[in-house]
């Protein structure tokens, strides 16, 4: 790993955190899986910050952003694009939708129909869209940052398992605390400062970047203990659906960016262990939840499915 692009690292993470005044491990998540390729889903109530992060990340990099705003009557044609015809020229020109920028932010994605919601799969899945039966690639990097509300908030749709497993991390980030709060209300962030943020690195920095954490190392023994984690989540009597090969895989790359972020070139076990709830407690179906949300419940069997599961030394 090289001291420019460590350094790269560092003042990205500077540069965000001086505008999100909160939860700095959710912070560290957001800024891993896009070194991992990956999409993020940040789930919370309303007001905590979710957007101001997003906006706050995109803004930091020299490259194109664009916020689709999910309601109910959005088509998928308003995220893809729309071929126009142009009579002059007898030809269909294609119009680029949002979904074209490096980095998108997906607000309320809950919000939108399952069949909005689906026009972002082969994006997620395979950096492209097909429109009118061509294929246009996403340039790199493309980042897909998603928020929703609780699923339990009137309105709202919940996302199909295929959707939730193409997200790389979902996290949540929580009240902050009394002093986070105070700074918060004195620079009100989502007004000035966020306007000001200045880029602190290009688009092709972060490619470079996203190239070396694939580059990091991971031992063997490592790769045991997320096999051997992924297990026994398909073995567990709690859990209806366990971790599948894309979860571990995912497992494995977010620890690779997790220790990009800890300027390492590898992976220790509890780089794994750090992300193992964010990335696959939504990958995950519990067979029961009474008393608790999915989501809670999920984290819980993880929980004990870490605890039991030896750590290689």
């Amino acid at each position: 790993m090289t001291a420019t692009l460590m350094k790269s690292v560092h003042a990205l993470r500077d540069n965000v955190a001086g505008v999100f005044l909160g939860n700095r491990a959710a912070l560290d998540c957001t800024i891993a899986t896009l070194l991992a390729r990956g999409h993020l889903l940040i789930e919370d109530v309303p007001g905590v910050g979710k957007t101001v992060l997003a906006s706050a990340l995109a803004r930091s990099i020299d490259c194109a952003f664009a916020r689709i705003q999910l309601t109910p009557d959005l088509l998928p044609t308003d995220i893809l694009g729309v071929s126009i015809y142009r009579r002059e020229s007898e030809t269909f020109e294609f119009k680029r939708g949002p979904i074209f920028a490096n980095l998108v932010l997906a607000d309320e994605i809950n919000r939108a129909t399952p069949r909005a919601q689906t026009a972002l799969l082969e994006a997620m899945n395979e950096a492209a869209v097909t429109v009118d039966g061509r294929t246009y690639p996403l340039d790199p990097p493309f980042m897909l940052v998603a928020t929703q509300n609780p699923h339990e908030f009137e309105g709202t749709y919940a996302l199909p398992e295929n959707q939730l497993d193409r997200f790389l991390m979902r996290i949540k980030l929580g009240y902050p605390s009394a002093a986070d709060e105070a700074r918060v209300l004195e620079l009100r962030p989502a007004a000035r400062p966020l306007h000001e943020l200045r880029p602190v690195m290009t688009g092709a920095e972060m490619v470079a970047l996203q190239s070396q954490t694939d580059r990091v190392r991971l031992d063997r023994t490592l790769i045991d203990y997320i096999i051997a984690l992924a297990a026994r989540t398909r073995d567990h009597g709690d859990l209806r659906v366990g971790v599948s090969p894309r979860g571990a895989l995912a497992l494995a790359q977010a620890a690779r960016a997790t220790a990009v972020l800890s300027d390492r070139a590898h992976v220790i076990p509890e780089d794994i262990s750090a992300c193992f709830l964010v990335v696959c407690a939504h990958r995950v179906i519990p067979n029961s939840y009474s008393g608790s949300s999915e989501a809670a419940a999920a984290e819980a069997i993880l929980t004990d499915v870490l605890h039991a599961t030896p750590s290689p030394t």
